[in-house]
């Protein structure tokens, strides 16, 4: 066996890209739970969105300054090369099994667009009865009724559609294909071959994931507390 054939741990997913994975499955998860609970459950439903929208924005940022498969450019695929994964014939030098597959980078991007839209709709939103968006004095009632009944129905609805393809998504890899899209996730590593780069992913690389992750929690903080036009 040749060396490129050897196999080997890489590190593929870095920490920041596993923490902000699963911050973001439980702050999803919980904005749901207390969207649905209601009553003072409401002001949890806030903070959990206002956490979304910081991590959102982290995620962003790291998509442009992160590991290497965890930047946007390792997402995009040529026209050709979407079709060979589609018809499962994929050559040596697509990676399809290192980072997102093309479907993977989609529905991934799908869901932060998906996110922000859901989110900013929030910060909007008017439920009539004790509950208001801080930015609701930004616009206009009738802006605000609009996308308030946008959130609580196609916004609403089209997230859980996302994650519930997410969920099958991951099924259907483990069940059909064999391969484990969680261990990764939990680990950041892939048995891969040897040629496959790794991901950097040092204390220098946390640290300043750290920081980028201050800045929009900081930057999400201004937001929220913006005095309305004319105060």
């Amino acid at each position: 066996m040749s060396e490129q054939g050897l196999a080997k741990r890489v590190r593929v997913w870095d920490l920041p890209t596993r923490v902000f994975h699963w911050a973001l499955v439980l702050c999803v998860v919980g904005s749901v739970i207390s969207a649905k609970v209601g009553g003072n459950a409401m002001v949890w439903h806030m903070r959990l969105g206002y956490a979304v929208l910081a991590l959102v924005g982290f995620r962003v940022l790291w998509g442009l300054v992160g590991g290497r498969w965890s930047r946007f450019s390792s997402f995009f695929y040529s026209p050709a090369a979407f079709l060979r994964y589609l018809r499962g014939r994929a050559l040596p030098g697509d990676h399809f099994d290192v980072g997102h597959n093309p479907l993977g980078a989609l529905s991934v991007l799908a869901m932060l667009v998906w996110l922000l839209v859901q989110v900013g709709s929030g910060l909007i939103a008017d439920d009539e009865i004790a509950t208001t968006g801080p930015l609701i004095a930004w616009v206009s009632g009738d802006l605000s009724l609009a996308w308030t009944a946008y959130h609580k129905s196609y916004g609403q609805w089209g997230l859980l559609a996302l994650v519930g393809l997410h969920v099958l998504a991951i099924a259907f890899y483990r069940l059909r294909q064999r391969k484990d899209l969680i261990g990764p996730m939990l680990s950041g590593d892939k048995q891969l071959s040897s040629h496959i780069p790794a991901s950097q992913d040092s204390l220098a690389t946390r640290l300043f994931a750290l920081t980028l992750l201050a800045a929009c929690l900081a930057g999400v903080y201004l937001l929220i507390n913006v005095a309305p036009p004319g105060v």
